[in-house]
């Protein structure tokens, strides 16, 4: 071979047994999880435990336990003696204290908040899909009704055919009081079942 020939084939990239040892991402399998420094936690239990969090915040017991709390603290470091107080008078503290309490609880309430409004959403979209079902059940039982309706108007009811009837037998009994049932039955010809009995 001649040098130009090997540089050519060089740059074309590897072939044979190099190709087999490159290894590319395959695009049918999933990737292997990668290392992350942050810790991981499931959204779904963090949202549930803000849940409750902010239920128990927003309850009589709550309150309680923090007035509680707060004058058991307030009574402690007054009235204990000096070497077991540790927060004194202006209670700098105590105030910290609140104030992370109410830094971790307002995050807390708006996310339990977020996740009803979700929630809402969802069983509000669920309603007005069952309103849009009922409406146009509704409307093919009024379409139903609407053609059972003209269908009935063309049916003999009961009373039309009882009134048909009487009708009827009243020409009957007007005909035979006065000559027949029929024009060519007449009294003084014979029948034609009479005529075949002889």
């Amino acid at each position: 071979m001649t040098p130009e020939r090997e540089s050519s084939t060089r740059e074309r990239g590897p072939a044979g047994a190099t190709a087999a040892t490159r290894t590319r991402p395959r695009l049918d399998q999933p990737r292997s999880p990668r290392r992350r420094l942050l810790p991981e936690w499931d959204p779904e239990a963090f949202g549930r435990l803000s849940e409750r969090i902010a239920r128990f915040l927003g309850t009589g017991r709550f309150i309680v336990w923090m007035t509680v709390v707060i004058i058991a603290w307030v009574l402690w470091n007054i009235f204990a003696p000096g070497d077991l107080r540790f927060d004194n008078y202006p209670f700098i503290f105590l105030t910290l204290m609140l104030s992370l309490q109410a830094s971790y609880a307002a995050p807390l309430i708006l996310l339990a908040q977020n996740r009803q409004d979700d929630r809402d959403r969802v069983n509000l979209e669920q309603d007005r899909k069952q309103n849009e079902r009922s409406i146009a059940d509704t409307e093919y039982l009024t379409r139903e009704i609407a053609a059972l309706r003209i269908g009935l108007g063309e049916v003999a009811t009961r009373d039309w055919i009882r009134s048909e009837l009487q009708d009827l037998m009243k020409e009957l009994e007007a005909r035979q009081d006065g000559h027949g049932v029929f024009p060519a039955e007449r009294s003084d010809r014979p029948s034609v079942r009479d005529v075949d009995d002889r």
